[in-house]
């Protein structure tokens, strides 16, 4: 599966999440289950229906046990992100796990997983700039300042889906290695978060 795959699969979820713009909507998720475009379509479809999430609790409107609600549904969610970022890590080690790295061989700062997690985020932040640049109820400054953004964030994703490309194949020849840390976030588990296991006595 080529990289520039990884963003038409992106793009794909935007569009379908907006056909109906309801952070109740069922994913209908079109790809193979276990598949890498069933991983990948599944993580940006969180990350989509978070992004709107946070669009909501942000209103200052909004009734106190309404936003304490999405605030768990939020927290839910970036727990189920972090799990799928990790199955798709999972995917990866698979996929190379025959491959012996060089005495030389480096590791990155981050695992490939984590990378394309912040390229699923690019594609909802183009898709909601765009929105933003061609606003015919806003002002020419706001447009234009909007325009100037996306512009700037193409251009991130053309740098990080190359970097993510030549990532994967340094791992592929064996230049660099995958290493892959769990992460055990504490606050989501009552065992660990003191305010949890306080309330649990």
């Amino acid at each position: 599966m080529n990289i520039s795959e990884f963003n038409e699969i992106f793009d794909k979820v935007v569009a379908d999440y907006h056909r109906k713009d309801d952070v109740n909507a069922v994913c209908a998720n079109p790809y193979p289950e276990g598949s890498l475009e069933f991983l990948l379509y599944g993580k940006c479809w969180i990350d989509a229906v978070q992004w709107h999430l946070e669009d909501i609790i942000r209103d200052p409107e909004i009734n106190p046990q309404e936003a304490l609600s999405i605030k768990r549904w939020i927290d839910r969610s970036n727990q189920e992100r972090t799990d799928m970022v990790e199955y798709i890590d999972s995917w990866f080690m698979d996929k190379f796990k025959d491959v012996t790295p060089k005495k030389d061989a480096k590791i990155n700062t981050e695992t490939p997983a984590w990378a394309v997690d912040r390229l699923s985020i690019l594609a909802l932040k183009i898709y909601h700039m765009e929105v933003e640049a061609g606003r015919q109820d806003a002002a020419p400054e706001h447009r234009r300042k909007c325009a100037d953004k996306l512009a700037v964030l193409k251009q991130q994703r053309i740098d990080l889906t190359s970097a993510i490309g030549g990532l994967l194949d340094e791992i592929a020849s064996g230049d660099r290695y995958m290493k892959v840390y769990k992460q055990m976030k504490m606050y989501n588990d009552p065992s660990t978060n003191p305010v949890l296991y306080a309330a649990g006595k």
